[in-house]
């Protein structure tokens, strides 16, 4: 049974992840008007992005110590206050450097606000449970995407790109008011010593891959740099997972890993996040850059994404206690690739119905696909490696979809040619037509992951009587 303060503090959450979600989300409708407004290319623009998600997943590690260290109401509380003052320095920035130095800020935010209450949600709760306490974290948080494509296009359609970040503040004001009501400081044991060491070559390997794919994906810089830069960070990451691998005290804990459900959850979802975080960033281009479709219009499209998303929430745990964890990610993971490779096929003169089908159809089942992932990943996890789970999953999630991005822009890149090669064309949908395919290839090695899933995991989350939907409390 779940108790009305732990349903408020996960929807509190929730509520912080749709406002995490919201800024990621909302600014790719705008990346070709943001992008002319500071005077930079839209790959340029695409650094707004990944920074944001790549700080994240640097520093959601971080969050679990610090909040051990100074404890979990202080730590939330600024958490939130970082995140609504960097929305105003992002609004205020004058230039594409200030503003990526802002989003940094805001990554920073997020990166201990999300992780640090959904420690304390799912600490508090049973195994049966679980699969309900997740739908309080995840369904009011794709609200977000599913308002932002089109917000974002009436907003830089209407009003200005400032405004992308000034919805923040009232947001986050009253997100501060209620957790400053809701999260208590727990009893934490005395944390271990932080791992400098650990932190440093996480951050430096994580961060240098994911600037050297920009760098890749940049039309005015040589392969040759970044092919090198990827090298010499691909190496610090090697030293890093060593690292990790070899001390008592990691500050992210890949022994975890060996866990079965999991290690092929992270894998998987990993896999599936880089499609589906690149899938809003690349059509909203597409549509713009290419169809030359209006900003509100482009939004309004990639909008039934996420109406997919939201649409499909309340059955995902029918189907998962109907028909299992496995074959629900099959599936699900199967058909995602396939709009994926059916996007780069679409052209301006396919009916706006077939494209708005297509993008509903894709929505729906990455909404089931990540539910089944986040449930299933905690599944057999102990209470006191919660945390431990919580940190590495949140970032290998946030990594994954910075990396879709960094990933479909050095794909724009190289795709160009290949097209041009392949077809004898030098159309621009060329470029769009090889990314998606390459990122539907991406989704479909989740798929293979899937396959290779035990039948039986996740076994101890289902109800026996799949007519009790746990959603149905939503």
């Amino acid at each position: 049974m779940i108790s009305p303060k732990l349903r408020n503090t996960a929807l509190l959450v929730a509520g912080c992840y749709f406002m995490e979600n919201l800024d990621s989300t909302i600014v790719t409708t705008a990346v070709p008007a943001m992008s002319r407004a500071l005077q930079v290319s839209s790959v340029q623009m695409g650094l707004i992005v990944t920074a944001y998600m790549v700080t994240l997943a640097v520093f959601i590690p971080i969050s679990g110590w610090l909040a051990e260290k100074f404890g979990t109401r202080l730590i939330f509380l600024s958490a939130i206050a970082i995140f609504t003052l960097a929305s105003l320095a992002c609004a205020l920035s004058p230039n594409l450097g200030t503003l990526v130095a802002a989003r940094v800020l805001q990554g920073f935010g997020g990166a201990m606000m999300v992780p640090v209450g959904r420690v304390v949600v799912i600490k508090h709760t049973e195994k049966r449970d679980l699969l309900k306490i997740m739908s309080y974290l995840v369904w009011p948080g794709l609200i977000s995407p599913a308002i932002a494509p089109l917000a974002g296009g009436l907003i830089i359609t209407y009003a200005s790109w400032e405004y992308l970040f000034l919805i923040n503040l009232p947001l986050g004001i009253a997100g501060f008011i209620a957790a400053w009501k809701l999260i208590g400081d727990e009893t934490e044991s005395a944390p271990s010593r932080l791992d400098v060491t650990g932190v440093a070559l996480t951050g430096i390997g994580v961060g240098g891959l994911t600037y050297a794919a920009h760098v890749l994906a940049d039309t005015g810089v040589p392969w040759s740099k970044g092919l090198l830069l990827t090298a010499v960070f691909l190496a610090v990451s090697i030293f890093a997972v060593r690292h990790l691998l070899t001390v008592s005290n990691p500050i992210v804990e890949l022994r975890i890993l060996s866990i079965p459900t999991f290690r092929s959850s992270q894998l998987g979802s990993s896999l599936y996040w880089m499609m589906v975080g690149s899938a809003p960033f690349m059509l909203t281009l597409l549509f713009q850059n290419v169809f030359g479709w209006s900003p509100t219009l482009a939004g309004g499209i990639v909008l039934f994404i996420f109406i997919g998303n939201i649409g499909i929430k309340p059955a995902t745990t029918f189907l998962i206690n109907r028909f299992g964890f496995r074959r629900v990610l099959i599936v699900s993971t199967a058909i995602g690739a396939l709009t994926m490779i059916l996007n780069g096929l679409i052209t301006p003169a396919v009916p706006i119905v077939l494209i708005a089908l297509l993008t509903l159809i894709s929505g729906i089942v990455r909404s089931t696909a990540l539910t089944a992932y986040t449930t299933i990943a905690y599944s057999d996890i102990s209470p006191e490696n919660t945390r431990h789970a919580n940190a590495l999953a949140s970032t290998m999630q946030n990594l994954a979809a910075a990396f879709g991005i960094a990933s479909a822009t050095v794909a724009l890149r190289a795709g160009e040619p290949i097209a041009r090669w392949a077809t004898g064309s030098s159309g621009g949908s060329g470029a769009y037509t090889v990314s998606f395919f390459i990122l539907g290839i991406i989704a479909l090695l989740a798929t293979l992951e899937a396959v290779r899933l035990d039948p039986a995991a996740g076994s101890a989350l289902r109800r026996k009587q799949p007519g009790k939907s746990l959603n149905n409390a939503n």
